[in-house]
């Protein structure tokens, strides 16, 4: 939770990473992470905790920003999605733990991240923010395209990372098998 609040606010050190007006961040890779390395339920609740510290106006989402106010905002979807994203990528990991698994786990929560959120964005513009001139779905998707390369290699790394620290010991799931045996 405390790194996916420092990846929300790398801007701050590398103002470069503003596109738009949207925040480049490195919550996404924190949130895959979590679920990779804290398993499916203690992923999804530590994001639950980072959202829930951020609606209430502590200062941890991208550019400082805290407050429920932030529901609102079209970018609120890649936050909700954190939690998703945690659980899917740690049950993934659940059910085998093998470097191919680890990065396909860490691509679907990125994925996951991208559909949620950019849905959220999509309908946030239509419906209670000021659409830009010629907005249309395909355009949000198209602002999607520049964090997406970025996003995917942190994924890969992410998976890498997270597989390197379960053969080091260092993690709290275990695998659907291990649980029946326990």
């Amino acid at each position: 939770m405390a790194l996916t609040a420092i990846g929300a606010n790398i801007t701050s050190i590398a103002p470069f990473m503003v596109i738009g007006g949207v925040p480049i961040t490195l919550q996404t890779f924190f949130a895959v992470l979590a679920g990779l390395v804290l398993g499916s339920w203690l992923g999804a609740y530590s994001m639950f905790v980072y959202m829930l510290l951020g609606l209430v106006g502590v200062p941890i989402f991208a550019q400082f920003k805290g407050g429920a106010a932030i529901f609102l905002s079209p970018t609120f979807g890649f936050i909700l999605s954190f939690i998703l994203v945690a659980y899917i990528s740690g049950k993934l990991i659940e059910t085998k733990r093998s470097p191919p698994m680890y990065i396909t786990a860490a691509l679907t929560g990125m994925a996951i991240n991208y559909a949620f959120g950019t849905n959220w964005m999509y309908t946030a513009y239509m419906f209670w923010f000021d659409a830009p001139e010629g907005f249309t779905y395909k355009l949000v998707w198209a602002w999607m395209m520049v964090p997406l390369p970025k996003d995917i290699i942190l994924s890969i790394g992410a998976g890498m990372f997270a597989y390197r620290l379960q053969k080091s010991g260092i993690g709290v799931h275990r695998t659907q098998k291990e649980n029946r045996a326990a």
